[in-house]
């Protein structure tokens, strides 16, 4: 569907991470789930945007089927929420700063403080997603002034994604982490570990949440369009 999504392990996704924080050198990382790489085929500025980053990893299960039927097995899905979790054990032994951005008011400070209570290296500071355009310069100075090693901006896919890329150089490590907050802060239950591993979190999510049935819907069209797509490429 015209998305490159790299194959970087879970281990091998926060090495390169850890390497740019030391390096100090810019990347930015975006997780791509089947919503975002279904709208991309007809969004071309979010098709740049997300063939542009430096690591663009497979956030669902989906995306790890689309590979494995267009002929790329083994692919690990490396979703946001458990991305930042792999990263802060590393961030807490190398004293990174890290910018939460995003989410309702309160949220990504309570996020925040959880993580830094399991992780009490990380230095960290937080801001709600709910500024205005008028408000925008000040969020930016703010995180200027803290001089994240990374920043995790949860202001929701693909609005998160067009905003970093709007203001580049604030961080070492860009990542998009979606509504990362709400279960880093204990306010969303992630399914069960035997969920997960079935790979029915989605499910889940949608048994708890049924408004989201909505977004849902792109699923079943996702699926539709790689089954064609692998059909198109045996031809």
């Amino acid at each position: 569907m015209g998305i490159t999504v790299d194959t970087y392990s879970m281990q091998e996704t926060v090495e390169h991470i850890r390497q740019a924080v030391e390096g100090q050198f810019q990347i930015r990382v975006v997780t791509a789930n089947p919503e975002m790489i279904y709208a991309s085929e007809r969004n071309k500025r979010l098709n740049r945007l997300i063939n542009s980053a430096d690591i663009v990893t497979a956030d669902g299960i989906g995306v790890v089927w689309a590979a494995k039927r267009l002929g790329t097995p083994g692919l690990e899905r490396v979703t946001g929420i458990d991305l930042v979790q792999a990263m802060f054990p590393i961030a807490h032994v190398g004293q990174w700063r890290i910018f939460f951005l995003g989410g309702k008011p309160g949220v990504a400070e309570q996020a925040a403080n959880r993580v830094a209570l399991k992780n009490p290296g990380i230095t960290w500071e937080a801001m709600n997603g709910y500024f205005s355009a008028e408000e925008e310069p000040g969020v930016l100075d703010k995180i200027r002034h803290f001089q994240p090693d990374v920043l995790l901006v949860g202001l929701g896919a693909p609005h998160q994604e067009y905003w970093i890329t709007k203001h580049p150089g604030l961080a070492s490590v860009s990542i998009g982490v979606g509504g990362s907050f709400d279960a880093l802060a204990g306010l969303v239950v992630r399914a069960p570990k035997r969920v997960q591993e079935l790979h029915v979190e989605w499910l889940y999510r949608l048994w708890k949440e049924p408004w989201r049935w909505k977004r849902q819907t792109v699923l079943p069209r996702f699926v539709l369009k790689i089954f064609w797509q692998s059909f198109r490429s045996r031809r």
